[in-house]
Formats: structure tokens, C-alpha cells, sequence
């Protein structure tokens, strides 16, 4: 999957020097702007924000429809499948990407990764209504995302790392005093978001229920109990959903041989990794490469 700056080169076709920065990045967006960047969603290593100003937007989102209305933040972290189905032609929104490596890297991960995924271990969806006065202390950090990636600051990166922190800090304040009483348990919600942690870390290796269950010191079947009992679906569903993005994204953007790209995803051998692509795609990987 692409970072933010590949990304920015590879499928978007800017010049490198009109790229604002490689790990953070902020900018307004309206209904066509969105719908492209959907189509590329399966291509984005990146954690992303979306505050509704202005219309509405439609997405299903784990098999259910939700509707985006201004005051809604939208929170999307990589692996999981959305389809934007529908919008207004007034959309607008401001959007803050950030590259998931750095954030996995940043000091404050457990915070972080609580962030993303507290939405959806609470109300089983990735998003947060917020007061008016909220709103506006998110959209100053992300309009200053917007200033501070197109000037000339000494230290820009580190600016922006800094305002990235601000806004999840934030962020993460809201969601605390919108939770108030857990829906589930705490060790119920941090066992899943510990879950989402290792996911993207180990997926190519790690195909097995028990890799994940043994790193959270639970049992197999209770790992399984608590991902379903949040989201509806299964560790398989989520380890399959992630090893289907990564196929794709290797189809599309390289010529490796598909035997490569088997060993690659750690498949046991090319025979495999097609029957696999063929039953999560609906299409064998070869005729997916001559379409893409």
C-alpha cells in the first residue's frame, strides 16, 4: 500500500514539489474529490479524517449505510472497506491524512490507536457526532495543518507532527465525554483495539487467529468473541479484508510474477494465493491485473 507521498506521485500524478508534506497532510474536499479518492481507498496506507461542513454523504461502512451530516467527524484507518454510495452536490468537507507508519511510530500510540478505533468499539460505527464548539477547535488544528504544510517553516515536520497531536488529543477528549458509560467493558474494548493495533503490523505473516490471540495473552475463541461481539465480523474477515488490499494493490502498481506476490503475502504457493483472491474478488488475479 502507498504512503502519502507515493501515493501523491504514483496515482494522483502531482509534481514532487507540490507535495505538502509526506506523513500529514489537510485539505478542503467536495463530492467529486471524495468519490475519486474512494476508488483509490484499497491503495492508501493512511489514517484518515473527514469533518462535514456542508451537505451530506452517504457510505456503507461493515455492511451498514451511514449518513454524514455537517458537525459529523468521519474516521477511517486502514483495512477496512467503505463505498461512499451517494452525496450531495454541496458537499464539503476539510480532510486530514496521516501516514500510518508514522503514527504507528508516534509516542502517543496507544492514544492514538484508541482514537481511531474508540468509535467503533462504542457505537460499531467510525464516527463522532460533536458540538458546535468542538467543531470549530478541530478545524482550527486542521486549517493550521493547511498553513503550516504550505509554508516555508524551519522545522515544518515537526509543527505538523505537533498539530496531529493536538487535534487526537482533542479528538480523544470528545470521545471520552461523548462515550460517558462504556457500552462494553473496558478490557472488552482494549482487547479489540489492541487487535487493530497488531493488525496491520502482522497480517502478511500471520494468517492464524492464534498469532494475534497468543500477542494479547487471550484465548482464541475469546479473541474471536469480543471482535465479533463489536463489529459483527471476524479476525478472519479482517486479517482476509487486509491481505485482499495488499493483493490488489501489488496487482495493480507492480508486474511482479503472481508466484512472487504469493510468496510475498505468504501464501503456500501461487495456486493458493489465486483461489483466495478469486473468492474474496469474485475475479481470478490475472484477468484483475488486464482490467486494472
Amino acid at each position: 500500500m502507498y504512503a502519502i507521498k507515493d501515493f501523491f506521485l504514483s496515482v494522483i500524478g502531482a509534481d514532487e514539489t507540490d507535495i505538502p508534506s509526506s506523513e500529514i497532510t489537510c485539505s478542503q474536499t467536495d463530492i467529486r474529490l471524495t468519490f475519486y479518492t474512494n476508488q483509490m481507498q484499497d491503495t492508501l496506507a493512511a489514517y484518515t479524517y473527514t469533518l462535514v461542513e456542508q451537505g451530506w454523504l452517504t457510505l456503507i461502512y461493515n455492511g451498514r449505510q451511514l449518513t454524514l451530516e455537517p458537525g459529523d467527524l468521519y474516521i477511517y484507518s486502514p483495512g477496512f472497506q467503505v463505498t461512499i454510495v451517494g452525496g450531495s452536490e454541496d458537499y464539503r468537507a476539510i480532510c486530514l491524512m496521516a501516514d500510518e507508519g508514522m503514527t504507528l511510530q508516534m509516542p502517543t500510540i496507544r492514544d492514538i490507536i484508541r482514537t481511531a478505533y474508540l468509535p467503533i468499539a462504542e457505537w460499531g460505527q467510525p464516527v463522532v457526532h460533536i458540538t458546535e464548539a468542538d467543531l470549530r477547535r478541530l478545524s482550527r488544528h486542521m486549517h493550521d495543518v493547511i498553513e503550516y504544510q504550505q509554508s516555508a517553516h524551519r522545522f515544518r515536520a515537526e509543527v505538523l507532527r505537533t498539530l496531529y497531536t493536538l487535534f487526537l488529543l482533542d479528538l480523544t477528549d470528545i470521545q471520552e465525554r461523548a462515550v460517558g458509560s462504556h457500552k462494553y467493558g473496558e478490557r472488552t474494548t482494549e482487547i479489540f483495539i489492541g487487535f487493530m493495533r497488531l493488525l496491520p503490523k502482522h497480517f502478511v505473516q500471520h494468517h492464524d487467529i492464534a498469532f494475534y490471540a497468543s500477542q494479547l495473552c487471550i484465548t482464541t475463541t475469546h479473541l474471536s468473541r469480543v471482535v465479533r461481539q463489536i463489529t459483527g465480523r471476524t479476525v478472519v474477515d479482517y486479517i482476509n479484508q487486509m491481505l485482499l488490499m495488499e493483493a490488489s494493490f501489488l496487482l495493480q502498481t507492480t508486474d511482479l510474477p503472481l508466484a512472487t506476490i504469493a510468496e510475498r503475502l505468504c501464501f503456500a504457493d501461487q495456486s493458493s494465493f489465486s483461489k483466495f483472491f478469486l473468492r474474496m474478488k469474485s475475479i481470478n488475479p490475472k484477468r484483475f491485473r488486464m482490467e486494472k
